[in-house]
């Protein structure tokens, strides 16, 4: 799955705004002084955006009667502090509480702490964690996704499409699971399913640079090397600030300096005359 890391990194299936919209501070935690609402709402938004000061907001919050959800907005700050496995325990253990009454709302902190987890390097707690969100959320297609994600770092690769063909089963216009599927099978030497994966992940999002990276990777190993350029060209022309334009760019360079395949016949490698 190397060739995917970038997207994978990129991906966050639980954005603050959204899989946590969902929560509101129960009323019975409001005190005259507080709106616990606005200070959560205020502390969410602070805590992607500048999470140092999200953390002494949170902190701040918390001593004046914040609970849980104040808990909460902490242990997102250090998630975006970059403080991955702290945050990933501190959600996992949120998760029973605050998602007591409400499965959605547990099955998105455990995906936060299963996203964490991965972040982390940890892919086996990763998988706990999302695979306890199924079990609340069953087919949820960011959780299958994402839980495909960390069975593939653990090189479990027949598992990692079945939660594929899962997802895709459930929504079949989503060109990242398409591209995920791609570098799976690429792994399990499937190139042909691989390829068929690409172009439908090229049909939803033209032009994607990761999408096109796997493609040309796949070109090189089988031998087609121009066709290989071509894409990586591609990509270095028509996005070149992207991690895959980087990647592109090297392996142009590389290949510019391998030396020319001697033709059948000859080992100098010039052409060998053909047959009167």
């Amino acid at each position: 799955m190397t060739e995917c890391k970038a997207a994978m990194n990129r991906r966050n299936a639980y954005l603050i705004t959204a899989a946590l919209a969902l929560f509101s501070v129960s009323p019975a935690l409001a005190a005259p002084a507080v709106d616990h609402n606005r200070e959560f709402q205020a502390c969410l938004t602070l805590a992607e955006k500048r999470p140092a000061e999200a953390l002494e907001s949170a902190q701040t919050w918390l001593n004046r009667g914040g609970g849980d959800h104040a808990r909460l907005c902490q242990a997102l700050a250090l998630f975006h502090k970059g403080d991955f496995t702290t945050a990933g325990a501190r959600l996992e253990e949120l998760a029973p509480v605050l998602g007591k009454d409400d499965p959605k709302a547990g099955a998105s902190i455990l995906g936060r702490a299963g996203w964490a987890w991965l972040r982390a390097g940890d892919n086996v707690r990763a998988e706990r964690a999302y695979s306890r969100a199924l079990a609340l959320q069953p087919g949820d297609v960011d959780l299958l996704i994402d839980r495909a994600i960390a069975r593939a770092e653990t090189e479990r690769f027949w598992d990692a499409v079945a939660d594929l063909d899962a997802a895709l089963a459930k929504d079949p216009r989503r060109p990242e699971a398409y591209l995920y599927r791609a570098a799976a099978h690429k792994a399990l030497a499937n190139d042909r399913q691989a390829m068929a994966d690409i172009d439908r992940a090229l049909e939803l999002r033209p032009g994607d640079p990761d999408a096109l990276l796997l493609r040309a990777n796949i070109k090189a190993q089988a031998g087609n090397l121009p066709g290989a350029r071509e894409d990586w060209s591609q990509i270095v022309r028509n996005a070149p600030n992207s991690g895959a334009a980087k990647t592109a760019q090297a392996n142009l360079d590389r290949s510019a300096r391998a030396p020319v395949p001697a033709a059948k016949g000859d080992a100098k490698g010039a052409a060998a005359p053909a047959k009167p």
